[in-house]
């Protein structure tokens, strides 16, 4: 390494955030950037360590340690050639990831673990700042082509891969722009759209082909879609115009809530709530208004990063007061005996959003909703606790804890539970499992010899660098194949 003693002299240092009163009046990114000079120092904490468990950690294999060395060196052109060499997508990665690879920084053993994503995301940006970035269309063509359905980070992914490798690569999206989760479900504080567009420009330059408003079969895949009138395309057409098919369409079903009231109005899922503040903001809601919180008392119900991504839209939408609320316990603010280095672990985090303000809390389950006039006013809460039995979880009420929270507004950021693509899967002549994700054997191989399956599709939902490696492995997968 550039300064082997770097982590003995230089403490951890993050980028932070804009000042909480400018950045609540605006969807802007939230985060900043540190100085060229503090970006390097902080690369030169990456110690000498032998043994590099963060890129143990990291679904896509980054190799860490090679780059943060030309980082530190000031070699921004070597550090981006080693990074985009394992991550097609730093720029969505540097900008969303939880940082797995933090978790198990061997430095973070002892002391504060290097800022590896902030330094991901500081030499992507660099490079495109440098005219680094440029199209590298395939040399040749192999005379192959496959359709990609689904432009969300796995079939991105996927497209980005097979077309480097000679394949002609067509990518079917059934929204208005491209980028699934990625556009629709993240909010602009914390990634602007114009990252995705950037990529989708050098992706098309490369040769790949995109279609948007291109919904295939009879199932509706993608999420949030707002209804539009456009042709349907057979998946007979599709399967007889390609050697094949790779289904990257996504885990989109959120999971609801079965309560008392559900039925009032003012209950809505997150993704609804997130996707039509996105649509808004570019433009393209088709004349539905987004749904707004605006002098709401909003709770949201789920302690996850969708639930706090609801936090921090309410309050910039200009909710009277945000709630959010988990039925499991609160997590430790460090790292528990039973999950110990270099595991991934279930600790207490702290949003931005959170930092904006609203009350947070745990060990509440749902009971039931109470409205007036068709109109949600209130949950019925209760406190649990929660115990081991069997080795399994198990949650109790505790007898006379019940209370009620005020809400004019409940978003469910409950997580997902399955794909149910019954139409897609009718069509294709496909098989769900249990889970009811499709059903993949061997490696992404479904039940239909011409049609595959990568990311969340198969799997169920999952972070957004998960999903980029599957569609990499599927891709490596097709070019083996074909």
């Amino acid at each position: 390494m550039g300064d082997p003693k770097g982590f003995l002299k230089i403490r951890r240092k993050v980028s932070g955030y804009r000042p909480v009163e400018e950045r609540v009046n605006d969807y802007s990114e939230v985060e900043v950037a540190l100085p060229e000079d503090e970006r390097q120092d902080q690369a030169a904490r990456c110690m000498d360590c032998g043994v590099p468990f963060c890129h143990w950690a990291c679904p896509i294999s980054n190799v860490m340690p090679e780059w943060q060395d030309r980082l530190y060196r000031g070699d921004w052109s070597g550090a981006w050639a080693l990074l985009e060499d394992c991550n097609p997508f730093p720029e969505f990665t540097g900008r969303v990831c939880p940082a797995l690879c933090e978790a198990s920084c061997v430095l973070g053993a002892n002391d504060d673990p290097v800022t590896i994503r902030q330094n991901e995301l500081a030499i992507i940006e660099r490079a495109f700042a440098l005219g680094l970035v440029i199209p590298r269309p395939p040399r040749k063509r192999n005379g192959k082509k496959v359709a990609v359905l689904g432009a969300g980070p796995s079939g991105l992914a996927a497209a980005y891969y097979l077309n480097r490798a000679g394949f002609s690569v067509t990518v079917y999206e059934a929204d208005r722009k491209l980028g699934g989760y990625l556009r629709y479900g993240i909010p602009d504080f914390k990634l602007d759209k114009s990252f995705i567009d950037r990529r989708i420009q050098l992706m098309e330059a490369e040769g790949i082909t995109f279609k948007t408003n291109a919904p295939v079969g009879s199932g509706r895949y993608g999420f949030g879609t707002v209804a539009e009138a456009v042709p349907v395309i057979e998946a007979r057409t599709l399967e007889a115009s390609y050697d094949l098919v790779l289904l990257t369409v996504g885990a989109r079903e959120p999971r609801d809530i079965s309560v008392p009231g559900r039925e009032h109005a003012g209950i809505v899922q997150a993704l609804d709530y997130l996707s039509l503040q996105n649509r808004s903001l570019a433009g393209e809601a088709g004349g539905i208004e987004p749904i707004t919180a605006y002098g709401k008392r909003v709770v949201v119900i789920g302690g996850g990063d969708t639930g706090s991504d609801c936090v921090g839209t309410a309050n910039r939408q200009g909710a009277l007061r945000v709630t959010q609320i988990e039925v499991l316990p609160k997590p430790p603010e460090h790292r528990p005996p039973e999950e110990p280095w270099p595991l991934w672990p279930r600790v207490l985090k702290t949003s931005s959003s959170h930092l904006e303000g609203g009350e947070r809390l745990w060990w509440v389950n749902t009971k039931a909703f109470i409205g007036r006039g068709g109109k949600v006013e209130a949950i019925h809460a209760v406190k649990v606790h929660w115990t081991h039995q069997q080795g399994r979880p198990v949650m109790a009420e505790i007898p006379g804890s019940d209370f009620e929270i005020g809400a004019d507004l409940v978003l469910l950021a409950m997580g997902f539970t399955h794909v149910v693509q019954e139409g897609l899967v009718k069509d294709f002549g496909l098989e769900l499992d249990e889970r009811g994700n499709i059903r993949t054997r061997g490696s992404f191989h479904t039940s239909n010899p011409k049609v595959w399956a990568a990311g969340d599709a198969r799997h169920g939902a999952s972070l957004v660098v998960r999903a980029i490696a599957d569609g990499r492995a599927a891709a490596e997968a097709i070019i083996k194949s074909l």
